[in-house]
């Protein structure tokens, strides 16, 4: 994948950088759950996925609303487009699923 070979700061700027810093903030914030209040870890994560689905149809709309003006775009910078406005959802995903983890973790034996 292209994306693997991509500089994690430059993924991050891609992504929106308002977006990916919420984004990480809650990642920021599940780990200090995880270690004072595990009950919020889930909902931290959901958040964070939320957050993530939230900025990638914005970022869709921001695209609709150009491409609305513009009818002599190449289909490669529409994908283009399409693969940057996925970055943050794939990385509220990565969140979500740290979240996932960290409960498994938190979880009384049985």
């Amino acid at each position: 994948m292209c994306i693997l070979g991509t500089n994690i700061f430059q993924l991050f700027v891609s992504g929106g950088p308002v977006g990916m810093a919420v984004i990480t903030l809650l990642l920021i914030g599940l780990f200090f759950a995880a270690w004072k209040a595990p009950a919020w870890v889930k909902e931290i994560g959901l958040a964070a996925l939320a957050f993530g689905v939230m900025w990638t149809v914005l970022g869709f709309l921001d695209v609709a609303d150009f491409l609305s003006g513009h009818s002599d775009v190449a289909p490669n910078i529409i994908w283009g487009g399409i693969k940057v406005g996925l970055i943050p959802i794939i990385y509220g995903i990565i969140v979500y699923i740290i979240s996932l983890v960290l409960r498994v973790i938190h979880k009384p034996r049985i």
